[in-house]
Parts: C-alpha cells; sequence; structure tokens
C-alpha cells in the first residue's frame, strides 16, 4: 500500500484506534483500488445512486443541494480521510440528495460495499466506527437544517463567526473560505452576508479588514 494511502486512512475515522500496520494488514481483502479525478470534475450528480463506498486519500470536494429554481446550499467540503456519503452506501434508497463536484485534483481510495461490509465483519473497532460516523452524519444534518431553516441571516452570520473562532481559539482570525462561499453554506445572497458583516462592524461587534475579522463584543454577537 503506498505511504499516501496509509497516511490518508490513518486520518479516517473509520479507522481510529487502528495503527497503520493493523490498517495494510486488513485492506487488501477489500480489493479496492484508487480512482483519481480532475479539479471540477463532477464526482456524482443528485438523484444518482450511491454505487461504492469511496474515502479521499487526497484532494477536496465540495457537496451542493440545487433546488428546482436553481438556488442551492452548500452541504459541506470533503478532504482527506473522508469517507463519502456512509449514509447511503448501504441504503435501500440509494439516490444522492446532492451533487458533488472536486475542487481540486482528487485521489480517492475506492471499495465496493460488499468491500466495506468485509472491512466491518474484519475488525470490531471498524464496525464500531463505522456506526459512529452515522452518528455523526445524523448530527451534521440536524445542525444544517436548523442553520437553513429557522435561524435569520443575521443569527446565522453570528453562528459562524463564533465557530470560526472557536476553531482558530481566537477572538481574531482571517476567513479561509471566500464571502460567495460562505453565503453558499447558508443559502443566502452574498450582498445579504456583506450588508450584515458591515452592520456588525458599524455596531461595534466586530472589527472587519478585508478576510480579517476580530470579535470585539463576544456577549452581543451571542
Amino acid at each position: 500500500m503506498e505511504t499516501k494511502v496509509t497516511k490518508a486512512l490513518l486520518q479516517c475515522p473509520l479507522f481510529e484506534g487502528l495503527t497503520a500496520d493493523e490498517i495494510e494488514q486488513v485492506m487488501p481483502a477489500t480489493n479496492y483500488r484508487l480512482v483519481r479525478f480532475d479539479k471540477h470534475d463532477v464526482y456524482v450528480l443528485a438523484g444518482s445512486p450511491c454505487r461504492y463506498a469511496d474515502i479521499i486519500v487526497e484532494g477536496e470536494m465540495t457537496a451542493r443541494m440545487v433546488g428546482p429554481s436553481g438556488k442551492f446550499a452548500q452541504m459541506g467540503t470533503r478532504t482527506k480521510g473522508n469517507l463519502l456519503a456512509p449514509a447511503f452506501i448501504f441504503s435501500k434508497d440509494k439516490r444522492m440528495p446532492v451533487s458533488i463536484e472536486t475542487n481540486t485534483a482528487t485521489t480517492v481510495l475506492r471499495m465496493s460495499p460488499e468491500g466495506l461490509l468485509q472491512l466491518m465483519k474484519s475488525d470490531d473497532r471498524i464496525h464500531l466506527n463505522f456506526i459512529r460516523q452515522l452518528s455523526a452524519v445524523g448530527q451534521f444534518l440536524a445542525k444544517k437544517v436548523r442553520m437553513l431553516t429557522l435561524h435569520t441571516v443575521r443569527e446565522k452570520v453570528a453562528i459562524f463567526l463564533l465557530e470560526e473562532a472557536k476553531k482558530c481559539g481566537s477572538d481574531s482570525f482571517t476567513l479561509k473560505k471566500s464571502r460567495q462561499e460562505i453565503a453558499d453554506s447558508f443559502a443566502i445572497q452574498k450582498f445579504s452576508l456583506q450588508r450584515c458583516l458591515n452592520e456588525l462592524a458599524a455596531e461595534g461587534v466586530i472589527l472587519l479588514n478585508g478576510k480579517h475579522i476580530t470579535i470585539v463584543d463576544r456577549q452581543k454577537l451571542k
């Protein structure tokens, strides 16, 4: 097994608690193969069936849910070590609710559902880790639905800023995504996001300097 593949699998929650040697011992039985995609390739279209158990070895993908009018919400970004669409691999209705596109040149380790099932049978830790991943998907979707449907634009932006500060461990941080990408993740217009940021800055809640943001009044933002 290539070193980069082993390193990616060590980052995958599916193999939490396993060593590199243990991973290399169990993987050959799955008859996996590596599949490569170019930048901006379509990995899957919404409505298409989930046929494989793919783990990202290198690269990045973005999932988007698109409505009949063309309006879309960015559902999340997947990077090295992520198992793609775990909730649909063994589902009776395998139709994907989102379209997924590569942001960069991407390589996935591809197994069949049967190969993944064999993997889980080979080690109870992998089986439990897969169940935990399904639980994590449920938690993520519940949080995403709440964000998209129950919060105002102002509340969405406040929650986002507080979460970014938590990730960075500081109330002063630089946004890694563009304004458009952030707006897409909330299913709002870019100008609505910018207007809200400007209002928070005018009220003295944040300092705004391009992509760099400093939370001045954390309590008011909460």
